[in-house]
């Protein structure tokens, strides 16, 4: 099977990103952006943080307590896991990089 490579428009906390993504694996980005997205707004929301980039690290830093307190079963297969999130922050700071260029 191929990897088909498509450009992803996606809005995390107001904000519009690209980003390159294989086509068998979009939907998966899409609900890992609406969970980011629904994690930085209850921040965002609580008033406590105003900087975007403080809350983006807030939010990773739930996310990453959540799934490291995630009892993993034996049917995970943990390196096709491990593959997907080092895929995803790839693509997450690449999005990152290139907005920064347009500040």
């Amino acid at each position: 099977m191929t990897n088909t490579i498509k450009t992803l428009e996606i809005k995390i906390l107001d904000r519009e990103l690209r980003i390159a993504c294989p086509e068998e694996e979009r939907g998966e980005l899409l609900d890992a952006v609406a969970y980011l997205d629904k994690k930085m707004r209850e921040i965002r929301d609580a008033g406590k943080i105003a900087s975007i980039e403080r809350i983006a690290l807030m939010a990773a830093l739930n996310i990453t307590h959540e799934l490291l307190t995630i009892k993993v079963g034996r049917g995970v297969d943990l390196a096709d896991f491990k593959r997907r999130m080092g895929f995803m922050q790839a693509a997450i700071d690449k999005a990152l990089a290139e907005q920064d260029s347009l500040f």
